[in-house]
């Protein structure tokens, strides 16, 4: 039997209707929903989930380091030369729940009661502003050719919605939230003219003006798709949906 699907797992991890018990949902799920309601409903309520992908490694090891920097700053009250040079009004906080809001699993967590699912995301990183609002910050690492100064391609609105999300989180638990969140973002350099066990990044803040009103209706679609009895239609620009549908015409043939 495929190792995606798994029928004991489905009174554990996946929706049941008319369940009393709150659902978790994660933001990534959120963005599944959105980008294809069949595979997020095959995935959260029957237990068929996506082949999973490679783990990035350098960028798990690009974000731990990261955090390693900014923590050593929060501890010490000072600004970080990257908030210096770009003249943000903004420090690194120390609150006393970040270490639970970086876990996977846990995160800024909220219960949505109109639908009693449990939403949450892990963030990485939370600044302050002169004002008392907090501030999002993610991070994000790369190798690309052009210099990276914007989120101008077609495939970072998931970046864009990520970052919504931790705001609409945050807001809901009654902190004080600016608009404008923050991507760290590291692009690895590849004209050196040789490795030397090394891999240099050009870094750059580039600041997002966020608007999470569009989260509370994907919250209640979400909801509404996992109480269906029907299996839902793809996404339209779905590779995987397409993909099974390539596969069961030619085996149809």
């Amino acid at each position: 039997m495929s190792q995606y699907y798994n029928p004991k797992r489905l009174s554990k991890y996946c929706y049941q209707p008319g369940s009393k018990q709150p659902f978790k949902l994660s933001r990534s799920k959120i963005d599944l929903f959105l980008e294809c309601p069949r595979c997020f409903y095959m995935d959260r309520r029957l237990g068929v989930a996506r082949p999973p992908g490679f783990p990035f490694a350098l960028n798990s090891a690009v974000d731990k380091l990261l955090k390693l920097e900014f923590d050593a700053h929060r501890a010490n009250g000072t600004q970080h030369p990257l908030i210096e040079k770009y003249g943000v009004d903004a420090k690194p906080v120390a609150h006393e729940k970040l270490d639970d809001w970086r876990q996977n699993f846990v995160g800024v967590q909220y219960l949505h009661k109109p639908t009693n699912l449990l939403v949450f995301g892990a963030i990485d990183d939370l600044w302050i502003n002169s004002k008392g609002e907090y501030i999002v910050v993610d991070y994000k690492s790369t190798s690309k050719m052009e210099e990276i100064t914007e989120l101008d391609k077609d495939w970072q609105d998931g970046y864009k919605r990520q970052m919504e999300i931790y705001q609409w989180l945050l807001r809901h638990n009654e902190y004080k939230v600016s608009d404008t969140g923050y991507f760290v973002y590291c692009n690895g350099i590849t004209d050196r003219k040789a490795f030397d066990a090394k891999l240099e990044f050009d870094v750059t803040l580039i600041a997002y003006e966020g608007n999470d009103n569009w989260v509370e209706q994907a919250i209640k679609g979400a909801h509404k798709c996992l109480n269906g009895n029907t299996i839902p239609e793809a996404g339209e620009d779905c590779d995987y949906c397409a993909y099974r549908e390539s596969v069961k015409e030619i085996e149809n043939e």
